[in-house]
């Protein structure tokens, strides 16, 4: 009762999740008023409770038989549902605002073989809870409370109860300081069968880690579909029995492989057959920006080393040279095939450097340094925008022959430079890139780098390095973190913050002066000589 009276519904979700923005809290509030606090107790009997209550200053008004705590209760200790009873009685308080609001009391009958259940339930406070009413009934506006709600508590069960006819959603943060706001429960009048069976479904910890533990098994189902060529195929047609005939492989299994690749989003299945989703579309080996040979590393030799990731963990050193006896780079210029390939899968984020094109003005430049520019997609785009521009691409003559085709239709202002990036670069050039360069390497040797393209850029010039960057605090995504771990097991190398590259820059002599967003949670750093 004390914590109805000095909250409303804009202060306990600032207590409950204070990470939520304030316009975020404010739509919040606009869908879903403070409606309870609710708490679980433990009489003999029901009779005389409403009496007993009344003489603590709690007038209740009539029991109402529960269903979803006592389902709970019973799944929780297994205890049949036919031997509990649970009622619930509710007293009104108003809020700090004086609009109307209850105690929720949750009374299960407790005889002496149930007494277990209420020492454990006191201990825990597994069913007391706050609540959010949904007053205006509405599967859209509930799945989006669902879905905010679930960034910052962990969905924890829930049901319809046919005697209130409103539908419950509970929600748990154990890591909360203060126990009153550990727990909330989203009420709405209604019944939405399908968002309780997938809160319940999602409210099994063991069902989101089945489903992390399987995502090897994802990449494998996409590799062997790349390699199978099933994206191509169903290019030209959807019938099973024809893409199998088309790949050489077993109908049955076959379809067994596209109901997963479905359940992925690469394929949709429908009466006529199965077609590609956009996910699918970019597996497609003739498609612009195409990820196919991204797939076939990811589920190929990248696949190999991170198997041995405990070991790159262990030692520091990456996994990839245990596997195949070579660093990552000489292993694949050993290996004409498989660096082709490597290069193939690069061009799968080309997408970060349309937006470089346009967020970067080159309209003052004559010359664009790329320093170890690998495929020369991205000098390739710069000069495509810009026909005024000369470019120049330093990297490893094996690596310059893969360059070639993308930079031939500049040939005639275009010098392909074979070199070692980390002894020298290019002078002269008024721009000069870095393209996911430093994050293959550690700081001493990003020190080197740095420091050689400081020591050859003119005072003018400007520097352009394209990363991703890990987020300065917990709790946001990115997929620069998985990107961390690939890369401390493949290259020995590291994504950093921004405040990390800041630092890098200016122990070499640069000032980061701007940071842009790219695609693929990429970033462009633009960083000048300090003078």
């Amino acid at each position: 009762m004390a914590l109805i009276r000095a909250n409303d519904t804009e202060s306990i979700l600032a207590a409950a999740m204070p990470s939520l923005s304030d316009s975020e809290r404010a739509a919040m509030s606009r869908h879903a008023g403070f409606a309870h606090t609710a708490v679980l107790v433990f009489p003999t009997t029901l009779d005389g409770l409403a009496a007993e209550l009344a003489q603590h200053g709690i007038t209740v008004g009539a029991m109402t038989p529960s269903v979803v705590v006592r389902d709970r209760l019973s799944r929780r200790y297994t205890v049949p549902v036919a031997d509990l009873t649970v009622g619930i009685f509710h007293a009104s308080v108003p809020d700090r605002l004086d609009r109307p609001c209850e105690v929720e009391i949750f009374a299960m009958v407790t005889p002496p073989e149930l007494a277990h259940i209420a020492a454990d339930e006191r201990r825990h406070g597994w069913e007391n809870h706050f609540a959010l009413a949904v007053p205006a009934a509405d599967a859209i506006v509930l799945n989006g409370l669902m879905t905010v709600t679930g960034t910052q508590m962990r969905p924890d069960g829930g049901g319809y109860n046919a005697h209130e006819d409103s539908t419950v959603l509970y929600f748990r943060n154990d890591h909360h300081p203060a126990p009153a706001y550990r727990r909330l429960e989203l009420v709405s009048t209604g019944r939405f069968p399908d968002l309780v069976t997938a809160h319940r479904r999602e409210s099994v910890p063991g069902t989101r880690l089945l489903r992390l533990l399987t995502g090897a098994w994802a990449t494998q189902a996409i590799a062997t579909a790349v390699e199978l060529r099933l994206p191509d195929h169903l290019g030209t047609t959807a019938d099973l029995a024809t893409l199998a005939a088309a790949t050489g492989c077993d109908r049955e299994s076959l379809g067994r492989l596209v109901r997963y690749l479905s359940s992925l989003g690469i394929l949709h299945a429908s009466a006529d057959g199965y077609a590609l989703t956009d996910l699918g579309r970019l597996l497609r080996s003739d498609g612009k920006n195409s990820m196919a040979a991204l797939a076939s590393m990811y589920g190929g030799p990248f696949y190999r080393s991170f198997a041995a990731l405990t070991d790159a963990v262990r030692t520091g050193a990456e996994s990839y040279e245990r596997v195949f006896g070579a660093h990552h780079f000489k292993h694949m210029a050993a290996d004409p095939e498989l660096a082709e390939l490597f290069h193939r899968s690069m061009a799968a984020s080309n997408a970060m450097f349309t937006e470089v094109v346009r967020l970067i003005d080159f309209s003052a430049a004559r010359t664009v340094v790329d320093v170890a520019g690998g495929n020369g997609e991205l000098l390739s785009q710069v000069l495509a925008a810009h026909p005024c521009l000369r470019g120049v691409l330093v990297d490893q003559p094996h690596v310059l022959t893969v360059a070639e085709p993308a930079l031939a239709p500049f040939a005639d202002r275009c010098a392909l430079i074979p070199g070692d990036f980390t002894e020298v670069v290019p002078t002269g050039g008024d721009v000069y890139l870095l393209s996911r360069v430093l994050h293959d390497w550690d700081d001493a040797q990003c020190h080197t780098i740095l420091t050689t393209c400081a020591a050859n850029m003119p005072e003018h010039a400007e520097l352009l390095v394209i990363e991703r960057l890990l987020p300065e605090s917990a709790g946001t995504e990115s997929l620069a973190i998985p990107w961390d771990v690939h890369m401390l097991c493949n290259v020995g190398g590291r994504e950093r913050t921004e405040s990390h590259y800041r630092a890098l820059l200016a122990k070499a002599g640069f000032t980061l002066v701007d940071t842009q967003p790219l695609p693929l949670d990429g970033y462009v750093l633009r960083a000048r000589r300090e003078r």
